[in-house]
């Protein structure tokens, strides 16, 4: 009991920084690549399992590597940025499958979030809320640029460098959620909750916190019923997600926030 309760713990701060972090990559149009992202972990978890160091430090890597690649790429080229995500991302996957040992393959791309180890669970905590209070401090200037991105230059506001450090953040929950729902599903727990509080929101305010409550929602009753089922966590997580996003569809009135 006290294993599940430090499991359902972990998944809680995960979950609820990725669902605020979806929150404002919904209303980027930015989903795609928040899935696509989640893509590029794969080949650094597998360099970790080969020389015997965290998979979570591994991913991060690879996903720091993407999105700098990327955001230079995108400063200076004519490129698309969907253009770039796509090569980029979808080799990362594939790159990953191939070097990948065949005995963890299953587990990068589905996690088992019963090989987190006490350690990683408490820094996944405390990195979780501090994901949650960066993203909080530079929400204001994202929201501005969503709305203009003209209006947040004039404003002072450097929108490329914001870009990246939003991406940064991405990156770094990816990375904790790897073990927690896998490679695989980790995009669908950053943008599911994010969409479903979408359809049952009327401010911005509240889409966040619905977001992330949403996001902990599914953690806690996939956690629960994976563990009483005997059920991989991450499908159940990400089931339970969408099952959320059907019922607030049926629940939703007028029209959204966004």
């Amino acid at each position: 009991m006290n294993n599940l309760l430090f499991l359902i713990l972990v998944g809680i701060a995960v979950a609820a920084a990725a669902g605020y972090l979806g929150s404002f990559m919904v209303v980027k149009r930015m989903s795609l690549v928040g899935d696509a992202l989640t893509h590029v972990a794969l080949p650094g978890m597998a360099v970790a399992l080969t020389f015997g160091f965290s998979p979570i430090l591994g991913a991060f890597a690879a996903l720091a590597l993407a999105i700098f690649g990327v955001w230079y790429l995108q400063e200076h080229s004519e490129i698309y940025p969907e253009a770039l995500i796509g090569v980029v991302f979808t080799a990362s996957l594939a790159l990953g499958v191939l070097i990948t040992p065949e005995a963890e393959l299953l587990e990068a791309l589905f996690g088992d979030i019963e090989k987190i180890t006490p350690i990683e669970g408490l820094l996944a905590i405390i990195i979780s809320f501090l994901i949650i209070l960066i993203t909080r401090k530079i929400s204001k200037k994202m929201i501005l640029g969503v709305i203009s991105e003209e209006l947040a230059k004039s404003a002072g506001i450097a929108i490329s460098k914001l870009n990246l450090v939003y991406l940064l953040l991405v990156g770094v929950v990816v990375a904790l959620g790897v073990k927690f729902v896998g490679t695989l599903l980790m995009g669908a727990l950053v943008i599911v909750p994010a969409v479903a509080a979408k359809n049952i929101s009327r401010s911005f305010k509240n889409y966040s916190l619905f977001s992330a409550l949403i996001g902990i929602l599914s953690a806690v009753i996939g956690v629960s019923l994976a563990y009483l089922f005997q059920f991989p966590a991450g499908p159940v997580i990400v089931l339970t997600s969408a099952a959320i996003f059907v019922l607030t569809f049926f629940l939703r009135k007028g029209e959204s926030v966004c």
